[in-house]
């Protein structure tokens, strides 16, 4: 998947202009992965949560940030890249169909737009987020997919690791994906993406 330039169009920002006070946060190097990079197994101590069978994920909620927003299937488009959650709603946000669901084995994908020309987005201030914090996924099964974050990174789309990113997974993972990485008013663009990692912890 070619998702790092599917999202980043910074329409508010366009308008906006040399006014901007208020860019989107950016992760912190300390929330990062470290130098080992991501783990795969559980650590010591923790619990590890079996993956959950394939239901449709209804709705996204990250609580330390306020986002609480339903979710819409998005498919690849004809270049290979990530189709956009409609852009006439700034709370919505997008899972891959095609790929893995919320909550099963594999690495599940959740998309959503930083702005719309209407002001912030849904996934605004994903780049606020920090190593620990919670994300959910609702799902049509009526349970809810608890997720613990383990790094929040920000890439160029000159440089985006998309095995990293998308590669597969032997437990049930989550990435959130949204624009970041700087603005550019020459292209009117921003210059990569700020992806969040994270695992089944619970469910609900």
């Amino acid at each position: 998947m070619l998702l790092a330039a599917a999202l980043c169009a910074g329409s508010w920002l366009i308008r906006r202009g040399a006014d901007i006070q208020d860019p989107p946060p950016q992760p912190s190097a300390a929330e990062a992965f470290s130098a080992t990079g991501p783990r795969t197994e559980p650590e010591r101590g923790e619990r590890a949560v079996p993956p959950l069978p394939i239901a449709v994920p209804t709705r996204v909620r990250i609580p330390a940030i306020d986002v609480d927003a339903p979710l819409e299937p998005l498919r690849l488009l004809d270049d290979g890249s990530l189709s956009s959650p409609r852009d006439d709603e700034s709370n919505v946000a997008g899972w891959y169909a095609d790929g893995a669901a919320p909550g099963t084995t594999g690495t599940a994908v959740v998309a959503g737009h930083v702005d719309t020309t209407t002001g912030p987005a849904v996934f605004y201030n994903l780049g606020a987020l920090k190593k620990g914090y919670r994300v959910e996924i609702a799902r049509a099964d009526g349970r809810t997919a608890l997720f613990t974050i383990d790094a929040i990174e920000v890439y160029s789309r000159t440089d985006f690791p998309s095995q990293k990113v998308y590669g597969p997974a032997k437990r049930a993972e989550l990435r959130l994906i949204t624009c970041g990485g700087g603005f550019s008013e020459e292209s009117h663009a921003y210059l990569g993406n700020v992806v969040v990692y994270a695992h089944l912890s619970g469910v609900r």
